[in-house]
């Protein structure tokens, strides 16, 4: 891609050319606030990083991802970017090995939580899920269960021990449901508003205490009210977690990721920080994707 500015610019404003020429400016706009605002993240919690190596996975014969290497650092925000179909939803239920649960589906390759491979001979799968947690696109709290008890439903499963009580409130306040809740804890969990089933997700998510978080299009189906709740909340949870968000919106990218990582027809194409991502991309079809040029 050429780095040359445009005739007759100099100085700063060269620069800054040179800088955002690869973005829509909307999304220039969102990376400068965002920096501006973000302050260092302090960590209360140690997470665990997951490493994935020659990630391969099918559904039948079709190869839905190929070759991927991948590294999610602990304690960041890794978003995963591209068109409909180009394996990044795949890529994360591969890590909490959900894609398996489809029949005729297959991955090959490893998965590293830290140094332990989930995928080898003999690794209990629940165990897996327990410490790698998933929040999907649509909500979807236990409809014949209280807001307490979709909370509490997850502990009980996980033989968790401890005031459960005490375990629900805390994970409701980490959710950042706590407030608007507490006083209709017997209330149907299905009947609150969007936004908030998907915080009360989260909610039963986090209260088996996991090491990762996955959250595959979180706020897709949400309002813009909502979607920014949920964005406040994800820059919350990664002092605790490791989070990785698969998102269709660039902007939402931005807002809340660390590292962003672009795939193409099951590869991927480009991984680095998300500034540099949508700035200056090394990857001319990154540069065409973040432009709106497909996609």
């Amino acid at each position: 891609m050429s780095t040359e500015p445009q005739a007759g610019v100099t100085g700063a404003d060269a620069q800054q050319q040179q800088e955002h020429k690869s973005v829509t400016p909307d999304v220039a706009a969102v990376i400068r606030e965002q920096k501006e605002k973000r302050a260092p993240v302090e960590i209360t919690s140690p997470a665990r990083t997951v490493q994935l190596e020659d990630l391969n996975a099918y559904y039948g014969d079709s190869h839905a991802v190929k070759g991927v290497n991948l590294t999610y650092a602990a304690n960041e925000v890794t978003a995963m970017i591209g068109p409909s179909g180009c394996g990044k939803s795949t890529v994360v239920r591969c890590i909490n090995r959900m894609h398996e649960e489809i029949p005729g589906a297959r991955a090959e390759g490893r998965i590293l939580l830290d140094d332990a491979d989930v995928y080898a001979p003999g690794v209990d799968v629940v165990s897996v899920r327990r410490v790698i947690g998933m929040v999907f696109q649509k909500p979807n709290p236990f409809p014949t269960m209280s807001i307490y008890d979709n909370v509490a439903a997850g502990l009980r499963l996980s033989g968790k021990k401890g005031d459960v009580r005490e375990r629900v409130e805390e994970s409701l306040r980490g959710a950042g449901l706590w407030e608007e809740v507490k006083d209709r804890l017997s209330a149907p969990g299905i009947g609150l508003s969007g936004g908030q089933q998907q915080r009360l997700c989260i909610a039963r998510t986090i209260a088996v205490e996991p090491e990762v978080i996955l959250l595959d299009e979180p706020a897709s189906a949400l309002d813009p009210i909502s979607t920014l709740k949920i964005e406040e909340l994800v820059l919350e949870l990664k002092k605790r977690f490791t989070i990785v968000i698969v998102t269709h919106n660039m902007q939402q990218a931005a807002r809340v990721a660390d590292k962003t990582a672009f795939m193409l027809a099951g590869e991927l194409v480009e991984f680095t920080d998300t500034d540099k991502l949508f700035t200056n991309p090394d990857d001319s079809r990154t540069e065409d994707y973040v432009t709106g040029k497909f996609g």
